[in-house]
């Protein structure tokens, strides 16, 4: 999967990257404005429910073409007497050099600079609205600090492993090549145990079927890591499950299904979200919130009465209709609403005052966490 999707060479993202309609597949901040939007005043009331601190760091793994940081961008710069006494940069991290050309395009108008070979980014340029990017190859190569992350539509395209309950235990699921067709790969079960069935499957485990994606549990380490240590909060946006559901794994080429294994590098790989496991690699560094359904987080941070305003501005037929169409995209159960799951991860202290157990009446309540708790209009 990791070769198929990041090959340097013959990569599927390295190479092509196809996101958008003329791609393989449409993400959400394609699809409207308004998803980014929200997600950057999702932002913005984190910020200010933890005291405005005079500077922080917007973390985004994976971008893509950049649109959901422009979309961010463009919120932080329409509330920029909200922020104005605060410091804020943009930190991407990106392997592809295709795709990390497409997002200076969009959020610097091309002009950027690659970094000196002494510097951990690889590429740095300022924002159209005037604020510092920085473009990295790893997440460990993020300077450390108060920080929001971002992660939509990252996690699915890191490789995992899959295993099978057979008879006589766990046994991984591997790629061959099928000797009846030696120019075609095929799935075949590991003869006895691996490594991985012996340090990814969790003894409780029901399900017959599982994937472990040991990377994204690295990678929410990390976060999990940083914000104890420096504060901030991490959203995580992508299509998954929370420890239910077993053989996910597909591709997608010019918007159908793909079969996996034929003409690697050619489709994008994808497999389902484990929440479970994420929440369980925080080893309750952080407190976490979800998974909660894309269609409740949009409803929750305000997406109908957006909604009603840009319906309300546009002027012609046209533009409303298309209002409306990727309203019901983002939504609806039967398009995006369903399949799409918003997580959080955020410092203990946002939810629980650090002495409450002692003094329970001495502190106000703390503000709820938007987008995870039901809008309530004044």
């Amino acid at each position: 999967m990791r070769e198929a999707l990041t090959n340097p060479a013959q990569g599927y993202y390295t190479r092509r990257g196809g996101i958008g309609e003329s791609g393989d597949f449409i993400t959400s901040p394609e699809i409207s404005q308004v998803f980014g939007e929200l997600i950057g005043i999702w932002y913005i009331s984190e910020w200010m429910a933890m005291g405005k601190p005079n500077t922080f760091q917007l973390v985004e793994l994976g971008p893509g073409r950049g649109t959901l940081t422009e979309d961010i961008l463009r919120v932080f710069s329409q509330l920029s007497s909200v922020l104005s006494k605060c410091d804020v940069s943009v930190h991407l991290v990106e392997v592809s050099p295709k795709l990390g050309e497409l997002q200076a395009r969009m959020l610097t108008g091309g002009k950027v600079q690659p970094s000196p070979k002494d510097e951990s980014a690889y590429m740095k340029g300022i924002s159209k609205t005037g604020i510092p990017i920085f473009w990295y190859r790893d997440i460990q190569d993020v300077p450390s600090g108060y920080s929001f992350y971002l992660a939509h539509e990252f996690f699915d395209a890191l490789p995992i492993h899959k295993f099978q309950r057979t008879e006589k235990g766990w046994r991984e699921v591997l790629v061959d090549i099928d000797p009846e067709a030696p120019d075609q790969l095929r799935f075949v079960l590991s003869p006895s145990s691996t490594p991985a069935t012996e340090n990814f499957i969790q003894p409780e485990e029901t399900r017959d079927h599982v994937e472990v994606c040991p990377e994204a549990g690295v990678i929410i380490q990390r976060l999990a890591c940083r914000i104890e240590k420096d504060g901030g909060a991490a959203l995580v946006a992508d299509y998954g499950h929370d420890g239910t559901k077993t053989d996910t794994f597909r591709g997608f080429r010019n918007h159908k299904l793909h079969d996996v294994l034929s003409a690697p590098g050619t489709a994008d790989l994808t497999a389902d979200v484990d929440f479970s496991y994420l929440r369980k690699m925080t080893q309750e560094r952080t407190t976490t919130l979800g998974p909660i359904k894309q269609r409740e987080f949009l409803k929750n941070m305000g997406i109908d009465l957006r909604l009603q305003v840009l319906l309300q501005n546009s002027r012609d037929t046209a533009t409303r209709e298309q209002l409306l169409r990727s309203y019901d995209m983002l939504m609806n159960p039967e398009n995006m609403g369903d399949c799409f799951n918003f997580f959080a991860l955020l410092p203990h202290h946002r939810l629980v005052h650090p002495d409450k157990k002692d003094k329970p009446e001495s502190k106000s309540p703390l503000p709820p966490v938007a987008g995870f708790n039901e809008l309530l209009l004044k």
